[in-house]
């Protein structure tokens, strides 16, 4: 009896929210917004920069067995779980979990972290405009060669590598590399050193919070229609950076060494525990994005539709984007004679020295530079603006 009366305490109050939703908060205007949204929200940096390298480093094509496994019996079923927290509440990740007294104090810990990483996050998207910056005002691709003032005697053109003796020169740098710590990040020589505020960094991080400001300015009709743009666009370019790939001289070679499966690596438990880490940071649970973007959707959505159409095409995404990133390195790996396996590396490293490195050797570089950089800051830009939205509503 006691049960019974509970769940008609609980239809009643959820009849109650579907007739009368917050009107400040508002909902979705139609189920794509929310869907858009939680692919710019799942979709982002880690795709390009983190999932091609993990990858081919944990037994290439075999690594999809564990990675799937775990989309399809950790992901989506948590990706359920917070859509439909979110969905029936109709509130922030701190009024869901107060629900059950016991786990409030995690409502706040999830916004707290949020928080941090926010603000983060808004310092790498800053980068690709920094990028962008020298190659709309610059005659050439500021790293295409060592004549620049922030370049040092360590420098060297990557298509002169192959001669010379690396065991003599270890201390070699392409300039890439110098143009990115020296003259982005302009890093001191040591920890000590306290240095001084990078300008033109600091108002690229401005112009990307401004970016943002305007993106949320009115809540959820902003975002829900800035979407269409922000999560759409960044799919054109990677299909037009995959076309451009694949048809270069070595993009065999990269593409074989990114899928080429080595099957004894799945007796790894690592492999499994990095399969495991890179579902829950790509599809984000845990983090109150989800929650919070359900929050906004009508209470008779179908959720479970959602949850597993949006992990499934994060995950395309992530493979997609390996033909991307390993297709260019066996292109670098042609034209300079060095291995795929010594190119190829993960995180910032990819993203903002490797990548450009081998964009400068292209014909039209400034146009592939420009995509490139424009889908790096779009994708992080998304990110970004669905963690930031829900503050005031959390």
């Amino acid at each position: 009896m006691q049960l019974e009366m509970q769940s008609q305490e609980a239809v009643a109050v959820a009849e109650h929210r579907e007739c009368n939703h917050d009107e400040k908060r508002g909902n979705w205007s139609s189920k794509r917004e929310f869907i858009l949204s939680c692919i710019g929200y799942a979709v982002g940096l880690g795709n390009i920069w983190r999932f091609p390298y993990l990858c081919y480093r944990s037994g290439g094509g075999a690594f999809l067995v564990p990675y799937l496994l775990m989309l399809f019996f950790c992901g989506i079923p948590l990706f359920f779980m917070e859509i439909i927290m979110g969905q029936f509440s109709s509130i922030g990740c701190i009024g869901v979990f107060r629900m059950a007294p016991l786990f409030k104090g995690a409502g706040y810990a999830i916004v707290v972290i949020n928080i941090i990483c926010t603000i983060y996050y808004s310092v790498i998207i800053a980068y690709p405009l920094m990028f962008l910056k020298h190659i709309i005002f610059q005659a050439k691709l500021p790293w295409d060669s060592c004549d620049n003032s922030w370049n040092t005697d360590h420098c060297i053109d990557v298509r002169q590598v192959m001669h010379h003796n690396f065991t003599e020169h270890e201390d070699l740098r392409t300039p890439a590399d110098e143009f990115f710590h020296f003259e982005i990040l302009r890093i001191s020589k040591d920890i000590e050193e306290l240095g001084d505020i990078v300008w033109p960094l600091f108002w690229s991080l401005a112009m990307a919070w401004a970016l943002v400001y305007i993106c949320i300015i009115n809540g959820i009709k902003t975002v829900g229609k800035v979407v269409y743009f922000t999560a759409t666009f960044p799919y054109l370019i990677l299909f037009v950076l995959f076309v451009r790939g694949v048809t270069l001289p070595g993009a065999a070679k990269g593409i074989i060494f990114y899928i080429k499966p080595e099957w004894l690596r799945l007796l790894d438990l690592k492999v499994w525990a990095d399969a495991a880490v890179q579902i829950f940071f790509s599809l984000g649970p845990g983090w109150g994005g989800i929650v919070n973007m359900a929050s906004y959707n009508s209470f008779r959505n179908n959720a479970k539709g959602d949850a597993i159409l949006i992990p499934i095409v994060n995950c395309s995404t992530s493979i997609f984007a390996g033909f991307v990133v390993f297709s260019v390195l066996g292109y670098l790996s042609e034209q300079t004679g060095i291995p795929v396996a010594t190119v190829a590396t993960s995180g910032p490293g990819l993203a903002f020295v490797v990548y450009p490195q081998a964009i400068a050797m292209l014909p039209l570089s400034r146009i592939w530079a420009t995509l490139f950089f424009l889908m790096l800051f779009l994708l992080g830009l998304d990110t970004v603006v669905r963690s930031a939205m829900d503050w005031p509503y959390c």
